[in-house]
Parts: C-alpha cells; sequence; structure tokens
C-alpha cells in the first residue's frame, strides 16, 4: 500500500538528554501533548500510551504504541499503535511508525519527528490533515513546557 508521512523537525534550547526525556516521561508528556495520563515502560519492545478526556473509566481517546526502538538520548521509534477513539475507528487501515530523532545543535537540541504509514487515499484525508494540525500543536506544547521550565 502507498503510503505518505509528516516530518517536523525543530530546534528546541534544551539539551538532547532533556529533549529525549520529555518523549518518554509520563508527567512531561501530560504536559506537552495536553493528555489526562500517560504511561511508560521506557524500553525496546515497551509501552508508550496516552489517553485524553475527564472520564478515566471512558477515554474520548487512546493512543499505545510497541517502543520499537529506544536508544537515549538519540532515537526513540514507536509502532503497532492501537487507537480507541468514542466516535470510533479510523476509517482506513493504517500501520504507524513514529520516529523520533534527537540530535545536538548549537543552540540546544533538533528534535525531528516522522510519523509514517498514512494512506495515500482520499480515506484518510482528513485524519492527514489533523495530525498535520496535531504535529504543530505538538511542537508549540513542547516549546511551552520547555519554557516553563527555564522559568523563574
Amino acid at each position: 500500500m502507498e503510503t505518505r508521512k509528516h516530518v517536523h523537525e525543530e530546534v528546541f534550547p534544551a539539551t538532547p538528554e532533556r529533549v529525549f526525556a520529555l518523549l518518554h516521561t509520563p508527567s512531561a508528556i501530560r504536559r506537552w501533548w495536553s493528555a489526562a495520563r500517560a504511561i511508560v515502560i521506557p524500553e525496546r519492545g515497551g509501552l508508550w500510551t496516552a489517553t485524553w478526556g475527564d472520564d478515566e473509566d471512558d477515554p474520548d481517546y487512546v493512543s499505545s504504541a510497541t517502543i520499537r526502538a529506544f536508544d537515549p538520548p538519540r532515537r526513540l521509534v514507536l509502532g503497532d499503535y492501537r487507537y480507541r477513539a468514542k466516535t470510533g475507528p479510523l476509517p482506513f487501515e493504517a500501520d504507524f511508525v513514529t520516529e523520533f530523532l534527537v540530535t545536538p545543535h548549537e543552540d540546544g537540541a533538533m528534535l525531528r519527528v516522522t510519523q509514517d504509514g498514512f494512506p495515500a487515499g482520499p480515506e484518510a484525508d482528513d485524519f492527514y490533515a489533523g495530525c498535520e494540525k496535531g504535529w504543530r500543536d505538538t511542537f508549540a506544547g513542547i516549546r511551552e513546557y520547555l519554557g516553563e521550565e527555564r522559568a523563574p
């Protein structure tokens, strides 16, 4: 199946270790991604799960993945995704893989996220567009989170 992907990257004023840590630390994930809950087992073969919504017993949305690669402070790869939304299942089949790469930069650390596996057909257009906006919002959340950490 032909697929398409999103690629987002930005330099953050933090060490590579700090940027990598916010990708797998549940309390950080809740803040920069506005998740209600997060559970992470930070190791290869581990678990990465986040939920949204006020009702813990019936969340609005759940995203869960297996950690395929865990190479601190450089690379985190998520795959084997499972989604649950109150609105129902995705209207297409997909095998998403998300890769986070953190590299040193003279101004801190570059974070590059590649989310691959979106079907190329029109059945995934709305979800693809939503994820494009979602990654912009996510990076804004990371900027805000790191700014809060530096504030006195």
